[in-house]
């Protein structure tokens, strides 16, 4: 603990700096309501303040730990959610500057660091409740990744001049093992760790010396992803049942160069963020352009392979942990922020080591320069002026680019305030996603434009065919409006979509009761109360309506 407390003493003024970063940009947001997701998973959900959702499902034990505690210990708030996730994004902040201070030194460090600090590609893994996910399995693998470096740490082992060189290199190796227990258990996209140790082991010491080390990782994620495997089905039909259509399985030719350009492009230019990335259709010369991007992309890692592998790690770091979101499996979306969040690490990092290679070059041309000009400087000025020329140099760079990103990070924070500015945001970027007009719809009759909503209805039904949730929500609009005719239509054909959507069945009941259609109002409760038989109250209904039919028809 020594050591722990004489690096946080020596680099207390750079953590300083990096927390007001992440606080400055990310302060606004405490406040903000739930959103989406975070709407049926926490605000509605009637279990989460049950001992028995802790164990619900193995693979989110951590998540169901953290929201069971948060809810009890603070009720629904969002605001405790949210600065959970905003100090574990400072957790990652400092961990990557520790990380990068062991490998490559403190100027790519502090560089890396502080654009990670305060990107707005990260706001939907900081900002968004439910992407918190990202921001927890991110912090147990990259303190997992931390503390496999220490763990090869040695007095005479310059490869890796971690300052803890005191400590039991076994204890810290299979603490680093616990953390990517830990990190499994919050998200499954953990599983990459053994590849991402694989590639560190290429770049920094040659695979023959440290294989031993690497056996337990990979049988412990092999194992999760065996498990993890076994359950697509499952996850397919769950999202067959959330969306009303077979997931769709892109070709990898396809899908990967659209990806990886598509989040080079957010990185380097972070404009068009959204929940939904639904424009992914595009011409042939803008495909092969995507292609062109991603083929480059990966010559530029095979040449650092032989100029930097320093470098080539950091570009591999980018792609490995994107892998399980680019798998053709259907289950994730082609393009989606928080899954870039652990992975654009690499990127930030090899652009600090080409902003630090200019420095230094400019450095030794400052140098170059006064001696031709044949001035001579006692040894401390002359450093003390390559000091400053260097410094100076990084300033100009960083802080301009600190200032644009976080004042991006802030203005993109504002779209998370609430549904209603999240859909609207969404609706400037994503034209074709049905699931946001499906919102907007609901936006718009919660202020009472019920054209305007109904409208939004039809066209996510027009972009998804067989979309229930819209269809269900035309059904109500249209009741509203007092057209029960096209009401009781749009009601049957969510049902038809969707059996399980026991509210269409239990609203055409109520339709049919009203018009004395007793027979009908029996058949559609009875299907209400077989999509959910735990619910008493459909229960009841359907007791009246069959003391109905008996007073109607007699004994």
């Amino acid at each position: 603990m020594t050591e722990l407390k004489l690096w946080f003493k020596e680099n207390y003024l750079y953590l300083t700096i990096l927390a007001l970063l992440v606080f400055v940009a990310y302060a606004g947001s405490l406040n903000h309501a739930f959103v989406a997701d975070d709407v049926p998973g926490i605000l509605n959900n009637p279990e989460i303040t049950k001992t028995s959702y802790i164990f619900s499902n193995p693979l989110t034990l951590i998540k169901n730990i953290i929201y069971f505690t948060i809810v009890n210990l603070f009720g629904r708030t969002p605001t405790a959610f949210r600065a959970l996730n905003i100090f574990l994004h400072l957790g990652n902040v400092w961990l990557i500057f520790f990380l990068l201070q062991t490998l490559l030194g403190n100027k790519i460090a502090l560089f890396t660091a502080a654009i990670f600090a305060v990107h707005p590609l990260a706001t939907e893994a900081v900002t968004w409740v439910s992407g918190g996910q990202y921001a927890r399995y991110s912090f147990f693998l990259l303190l997992a990744l931390v503390l496999y470096v220490l763990s090869d740490a040695k007095e005479d082992k310059k490869l890796y001049p971690a300052p803890f060189n005191d400590w039991k290199r076994c204890g810290v190796y299979w603490a680093s093992m616990g953390n990517f227990a830990l990190s499994l258990l919050n998200s499954e996209k953990a599983m990459v760790f053994p590849f991402i140790l694989l590639a560190l082991e290429f770049a920094y010491q040659g695979l023959r010396k440290n294989w031993q080390r690497l056996i337990f990782p990979f049988v412990l994620g092999g194992t999760w992803a065996l498990i993890f495997v076994s359950k697509i089905g499952q996850r397919l039909s769950d999202i067959e049942t959330a969306t009303y259509q077979s997931p769709q399985t892109a070709s990898p030719l396809a899908q990967i160069p659209v990806a990886i350009s598509s989040y080079l492009e957010l990185i380097f230019w972070p404009k068009n963020l959204t929940l939904y990335h639904s424009e992914m259709s595009f011409s042939s010369v803008a495909f092969y352009l995507r292609l062109m991007i991603f083929l480059v992309f990966l010559g530029l890692a095979v040449l650092m392979f032989k100029k930097s592998k320093p470098a080539c790690f950091w570009l591999s770091f980018f792609i490995i942990a994107l892998f399980p979101t680019l798998v053709p499996f259907g289950i994730s979306w082609i393009v989606a922020e928080r899954y870039a969040y652990l992975g654009s690490i690499g990127i930030y990092t090899v652009a600090a080591m080409v902003v630090n290679s200019i420095v230094e070059g400019f450095v030794k041309k400052f140098g170059e320069r006064y001696q031709q000009l044949g001035r001579s400087l006692p040894a401390i000025a002359y450093g003390i002026r390559r000091w400053q020329a260097g410094s100076n140099l990084y300033v100009i760079i960083l802080i301009p680019l600190i200032l644009t990103l976080t004042a991006r990070t802030i203005t993109r924070n504002q779209d998370w305030k609430n549904q209603d500015t999240l859909w609207l945001a969404a609706a400037k970027t994503s034209p074709s996603s049905p699931q946001n007009h499906n919102n907007l719809g609901d936006l718009y009759g919660r202020r009472g434009d019920l054209e305007r909503s109904a409208e939004e209805f039809k066209k996510a039904i027009e972009l998804k065919p067989g979309y229930a949730d819209a269809y269900h929500n035309l059904g109500n609009t249209y009741q509203q409006m007092g057209k029960i005719d096209e009401a009781i239509v749009n009601y049957q054909k969510a049902a038809e979509a969707n059996p399980g959507l026991w509210q269409s069945c239990q609203n055409l009941a109520a339709i049919y009761f009203e018009q004395e259609e007793f027979e009908l109002a029996k058949e559609w409760m009875e299907k209400a109360v077989a999509a959910n038989p735990e619910n008493q109250n459909l229960r009841r209904n359907l007791e009246v309506i069959h003391l109905k039919l008996e007073n109607v028809t007699g004994p």
